[in-house]
């Protein structure tokens, strides 16, 4: 019975999360193409293209205009039934669709990677390892700081360093890259010893060591622009949310059974609150791996944020719908895991009670 139940409330929850994933890459279809603008502009570009270069063929010189309009108007009419957009958007929109679902990502329109490829899983490929790197770095410093700090000031609510924390959470209303302008002012430019952006240095070591050391010295003024914004914001939320689960009834009366401050801590108050803290750990990682736009283009660094900006600048509609995809199938898998996990650690929720 218990078997039963928990695969009915899986199958139920994997159904809607793949309803949303299609809800959400075909609506990212339609904003990056802005109903279809978008291939608008390419049809003009393409169509002054293949002009130009009809035109300044040396053989073609010898035709006269009406010729030569006409070989240009059947050159695009090939090109276009090539592409595929001698077909309304509407239809494109579902076959752009299946394929991305299939994770058929494509070639790109304009971008390419390093090693000078079009397609589009290469593409991202490439710079996911590079946005890894720098934001699960980030984000687990994050949490381990929230975590430590907040359980530590929770037990030492109203002393100073207590309000000092509460007093310095406003400072995370400003954003990363905000910080990350002035510290490089300050160590790049007026101090001149860190990098002012890039992932490693030009010419790369070859050594691997070296190559390492390089690649944490560029490291090190975007992770410190986030751990000034997002700490005391984290430090906050997470000493009030220890502060709401230490003055349970239960944390109360293991207090006056004499039991030990670490036993309490871990047993009734860490352990209760386990659950939530993993859903957010998780969804956080997940949430790293596509980046930050505006920290990635102040550092320069190559990750999927400043790949997400370049395609946007360029209309790169397959870049911009193969990230969503990636980003999508990510996140719907990692809730998929945790509704598994709290069906089976939490019958309330299996039972509908919750």
């Amino acid at each position: 019975m218990e078997i039963k139940l928990i695969s009915r409330y899986v199958l139920k929850r994997g159904i809607v999360v793949f309803l949303t994933v299609i809800v959400a890459v075909y609506t990212t279809i339609w904003v990056a193409n802005i109903g279809g603008y978008v291939d608008e502009i390419i049809k003009g570009e393409l169509y002054m293209a293949i002009s130009m270069n009809i035109r300044q063929n040396p053989a073609f010189k010898g035709l006269n205009e009406t010729a030569i309009i006409k070989l240009i108007n059947a050159t695009y009419t090939n090109e276009l039934q090539r592409l595929g957009f001698d077909k309304p958007f509407i239809y494109r929109s579902l076959i752009y669709l299946q394929k991305a679902l299939t994770l058929d990502l494509g070639r790109a329109l304009f971008m390419s990677s390093d090693s000078g490829s079009k397609n589009v899983r290469i593409i991202i490929l490439e710079r996911l390892p590079n946005t890894i790197l720098l934001f699960t770095t980030v984000q687990l410093l994050l949490f381990l700081i929230g975590l430590t700090s907040g359980l530590f000031l929770s037990r030492r609510y109203g002393t100073k360093i207590d309000k000092l924390a509460v007093l310095l959470a406003p400072l995370s209303s400003i954003p990363g890259w905000f910080y990350g302008i002035f510290l490089i002012i300050l160590f790049a430019s007026y101090l001149r010893v860190l990098p002012y952006g890039g992932m490693v240095d030009a010419p790369p070591p070859t050594d691997r060591f070296l190559y390492t050391l390089s690649i944490l010295k560029h490291m090190t003024l975007p992770v410190l622009s986030w751990l000034l914004a997002y700490s005391f914001i984290n430090i906050y939320t997470r000493r009030t949310f220890f502060l709401m689960f230490s003055s349970e009834d239960y944390v109360d009366f293991a207090k006056a059974k004499g039991l030990p401050e670490s036993t309490i801590v871990r047993r009734y108050v860490l352990r209760p609150t386990l659950p939530p803290i993993i859903t957010d750990l998780s969804l956080t990682l997940i949430a790293s791996w596509m980046g930050a736009i505006i920290t990635e283009t102040v550092f320069n660094w190559p990750g999927i944020g400043l790949l997400f900006y370049t395609a946007a600048s360029m209309f790169d509609t397959p870049v911009i719908v193969g990230l969503v995809v990636i980003y999508a199938y990510l996140l719907a898998m990692t809730v998929l895991i945790l509704d598994i996990i709290y069906a089976i650690v939490d019958p309330r929720i299996r039972l509908g009670e919750k």
